[in-house]
């Protein structure tokens, strides 16, 4: 904590493309920390590079995290104190800023080109010192001589003038941590168009807004001393710093495309449930409890201290998130699931179910529950009881062997004298058949399974028997066998 102050910390995404479960992580982390300490978390949109953001992108950021149950008190959409929360809305801020640090001799207008500075770490590079170790104030850098050569219309960016002394500070997460005064060059905060480096807005707007902890990913430690020096130039409150281990994928890289999708969009659409998420993505580089992978939000409220969050990479994967998913789906309450099991089958089929339907819908449910990773899986798994089939040519070909035919027809003689078509009597007429035809559950029940449904992986078969009109089940039995007929004459 830092003082008495209210916490308030800052989620900053970039709209330059769709919300990163990198990013997902450090704002859960940092939505954790102020629910637990009863402050504030604001969303703000870092969008100073106005040629490549997009709005669509600021759309996926509130819809991501408010599916994933993140709600904020300040910033983009829900508003405050500070405007809009975007970035690009105060430019001028930003160039006042800038001013005020050259004023106080803090910061320069530098003109050189992008070529001498090439030279200058170029040099460094070959003396084996720190790359900016030359990128210092230049001679003719004063205020008089950078306004007439700006007036003469000349080019410059602004640079903060390093001050030549190390910086240091204690960092929640890593502990003491120190940057020397030869590895800080004279960065650029203001660029020649006028426009502000994420250095001077990151920290400005820290300022401005309060904040009294940043939370965000170890790739930004480096810029930490640079932020650190704005602040105190501008007599800021510095906040505590943690910077939270990097996602790395199951191979031990750092992770990236070639990992899967990386995303918040894609598992929101790829069937996962918003507590599943929540649940996995704080487990990258904290823990409830070394026992306990499975926990509620208001439990990891009560537990969440950033202190308690590891240094080394955390590892995102996505056979675990799947895992955890069909755990959430196992125990969601039966009623919820039917519910989602006919939004997902509306959607599948594209229509509304009707009340029969949905009756037939709801006595397959727990069954399909039982199965389900995904709530994608839910559509094709049912999907067999309101459509016409498809048959799965992998699934196909790896059952309807030499033993097929004489299943399916031994099958459909049994079930056409079946009484009371319940699940019940169709295991008995089916057990029946095994047995009067020497066949092993597996030769004899897998081709009646692709029969009916058009894969070899659904709900128990007896259940899916009964689910379906006894005529709709004989009748895509026949079908197959007069299926099989075909190839064995066309063969």
């Amino acid at each position: 904590m830092s003082g008495d102050r209210r916490v308030r910390v800052r989620i900053a995404p970039s709209p330059t493309g769709y919300l990163h479960v990198g990013n997902v992580r450090a704002a859960l982390f940092n939505w954790l920390f102020a629910r637990r300490h009863g402050g504030v978390f604001i969303i703000r949109i870092d969008d100073t590079d106005r040629a490549r953001s997009d709005d669509r992108y600021i759309e996926d950021v509130v819809s991501g995290f408010r599916w994933l149950g993140l709600d904020w008190d300040e910033g983009v959409e829900v508003g405050g104190p500070h405007g809009t929360y975007r970035q690009s809305d105060r430019f001028d801020r930003y160039r006042e800023v800038a001013d005020r640090l050259i004023d106080m001799g803090r910061a320069y207008h530098d003109f050189r080109s992008t070529e001498e500075m090439e030279e200058l770490r170029a040099r460094a590079r070959v003396e084996k010192k720190p790359p900016g170790y030359y990128v210092r104030r230049p001679p003719g850098s004063d205020p008089d001589t950078a306004r007439r050569r700006l007036g003469a219309g000349e080019q410059a960016v602004v640079r903060f003038s390093n001050p030549g002394r190390a910086v240091g500070f204690t960092d929640v997460v890593r502990g003491e941590v120190r940057f020397e005064a030869d590895a800080i060059d004279d960065f650029v905060i203001l660029r020649s168009d006028g426009s502000p480096t994420y250095h001077l807005a990151s920290t400005v707007d820290d300022i401005d807004y309060g904040i009294t902890h940043v939370a965000r990913g170890e790739d930004l430690l480096s810029s930490t001393p640079k932020h650190i020096l704005i602040t105190e130039a501008l007599g800021g409150e510095r906040p505590v710093y943690a910077h939270l281990p990097l996602l790395f994928g199951p191979d031990g890289r750092k992770l990236s495309k070639r990992h899967g999708d990386t995303s918040l969009r894609a598992y929101r659409e790829g069937g996962y449930l918003p507590e599943a998420v929540f649940n996995y993505m704080g487990l990258l580089g904290w823990s409830l409890d070394p026992d306990n992978e499975v926990f509620g939000r208001e439990e990891a409220i009560a537990a969440f201290d950033l202190a308690d969050v590891q240094k080394s990479p955390a590892v995102f994967d996505p056979d675990k998130l799947g895992w955890m998913n069909g755990v959430y789906m196992r125990s969601m309450a039966t009623g919820r699931f039917t519910d989602l099991a006919v939004a997902s089958v509306e959607e599948d089929l594209g229509r509304d179910l009707d009340g029969d339907e949905r009756s037939r819908l709801a006595g397959l449910a727990p069954l399909i529950q039982e199965r389900a990773k995904l709530t994608t899986d839910i559509g094709p798994a049912a999907r067999f009881l309101f459509s016409d089939i498809t048959y799965d040519d992998k699934a196909w070909r790896k059952v309807m062997k030499a033993d097929a035919r004489r299943a399916l027809a031994a099958a459909r003689r049994m079930l056409e004298n079946v009484g009371d078509w319940n699940a019940a009597n169709i295991e008995k007429a089916l057990r029946d058949m095994l047995a009067a035809e020497s066949l092993n559950p597996r030769k004899g029940w897998q081709p009646i399974r692709v029969a009916i449904t058009g894969s070899n992986i659904s709900p128990p078969l007896f259940e899916s028997l009964e689910a379906l009109p006894g005529e709709v089940a004989l009748a895509r039995i026949a079908a197959a066998i007069a299926r099989l007929d075909l190839q064995a004459g066309a063969g």
